[in-house]
């Protein structure tokens, strides 16, 4: 393992729009390798795009690494250091790595002058910890910009000098950046820089195997979105770590199969080398498994305060023992918290809390609510249980047809075609407005 001492690593995002599903990976991969090693996370907020950089854009990326719970060691912003740049390009000026080119103005939006690397058009190779030895001719870059002038470097020198001045050890991004290596390499040749250790991570490709895009796939690439929908952040990091890594192998796993991780277990188990070289697929499925896997695990009180945050209607049931038993049905029929309010907008959820409206057409059948408000009369009321209820009225529904006695009765209590079943409803509303609500069908 790399010494401890020495492993710097860095998540550098740019807040020229909000934090992209990518970019959560490759700051919880940073992470890892910086918790594994004792090392420093540093953040680094690469605003130098002045025109499209914005404060409200910096506070999504800082929000949305709090909320997914990586904390970084140390913060630096871009648009503090242009005095390091300054001095670092006068010094490559000075060594005449680096020169003022007189430009051909092409359009009117061009410099008539910049400031060009003297590109020595030599091979260079590095061994990328994920993809192996990687061989560059950089002949083809020609002479590049790194600079409009002293006061306005671009973003590759930016990036090389911070890297540099931060001591960064482990270059851990995207396999988009793997392009611009070359031309990184070489500044860090000219600056006499140590290079740090490259680790090009594959893509994540949306289902349609193209490239992961907030403009064309914006419900999947944006983290915004999975908090919206009320996705759990542990089980996002959880899916997020299995997008190019495997944990099957493990010795520590009790189980080689296992995949409910948490930021703890990736901690102990996450191995850099074993990232996969390929793309790979955002599955929504197994997102929406994993985030129910969470769900499952909640304590109730966590499951009250994440639920009313989407249905805050729930405020309004004073007995505990009835949000219990909601919170059962809720989570028999959700991936996510986001889905109750969708159910509640659709009318799903409403007979919980108002007594149903519904054409009498859609009851069918009204020959055996006498007999129905009979038995559920004969419970006891504090064994009113779903139990209870199923036991009082399964022989008689299984002797007259369980669709001619279930089917109104969950018309009559929900007014829903489909819902949970009539006997865990019942139960939520109590044996006076389980009785109500019968009587009400019957007497239509």
């Amino acid at each position: 393992m790399t010494d401890p001492k020495t492993v710097r690593v860095r998540f550098a995002p740019s807040p020229t729009g909000t934090l992209h599903t990518g970019g959560v990976r490759t700051a919880l991969f940073n992470y890892l390798f910086a918790k594994q090693n004792n090392g420093h996370f540093v953040l680094r907020i690469d605003d130098t795009d002045k025109a499209r950089s914005t404060k409200e854009f910096e506070q999504d990326i800082l929000n949305g690494l709090k909320w997914v719970g990586f904390d970084y060691d140390e913060i630096c912003y871009q648009s503090e250091r242009s005095e390091l740049y300054k001095k670092y390009l006068n010094q490559l000026l000075t060594e005449n790595k680096i020169y003022v080119s007189k430009e051909e103005i092409k359009k009117e939006s061009d410099l008539p002058e910049v400031i060009r690397f003297r590109n020595p058009n030599k091979k260079v190779k590095f061994t990328d910890l994920i993809k192996g030895e990687i061989e560059f001719d950089t002949t083809e870059l020609g002479d590049f910009i790194v600079a409009k002038d002293l006061e306005t470097p671009l973003y590759h020198f930016a990036s090389v000098v911070d890297d540099f001045d931060l001591g960064i050890t482990h270059l851990i991004r995207g396999e988009d950046h793997l392009s611009n290596t070359p031309r990184q390499i070489l500044m860090w040749e000219a600056l006499g820089a140590t290079m740090p250790q490259f680790a090009h991570l594959p893509l994540i490709l949306a289902p349609d195997r193209s490239k992961l895009s907030k403009r064309k796939h914006a419900s999947i690439a944006s983290l915004n979105n999975f908090i919206a929908e009320g996705y759990l952040s542990e089980a996002l990091i959880n899916f997020v770590a299995l997008l190019g890594w495997s944990p099957q192998g493990e010795k520590e796993l009790t189980n080689p199969n296992e995949e409910i991780l948490s930021l703890a277990d990736l901690v102990k188990l996450f191995k850099l080398e074993k990232v996969q070289k390929s793309g790979a697929i955002f599955n929504v499925e197994k997102l929406n498994w994993i985030n129910r896997e969470y769900l499952l695990r909640l304590p109730i009180p966590e499951i009250v305060a994440q639920t009313e945050i989407f249905l805050p209607e729930l405020k309004n049931l004073p007995e505990s023992s009835k949000l219990n038993l909601i919170f059962k049905i809720l989570l028999e029929r959700i991936h996510t918290f986001g889905e109750i309010k969708k159910m509640a907008g659709a009318g799903e959820l409403t007979y919980f809390f108002t007594t149903p409206e519904y054409p009498k057409e859609l009851l069918k059948n009204q020959n055996y609510f006498t007999a129905l408000i009979e038995l559920i009369e004969k419970i006891p009321d504090n064994q009113f249980t779903s139990d209870k209820i199923k036991t009082a009225v399964w022989d008689y529904a299984t002797q007259k047809g369980r669709g001619e006695v279930l089917w109104p009765m969950r018309i009559a209590l929900t007014g829903q075609k489909q819902s949970p079943d009539p006997f865990t409803v019942a139960e939520v509303l109590g044996k006076p407005e389980t009785l109500k609500r019968l009587t009400h069908a019957r007497d239509l």
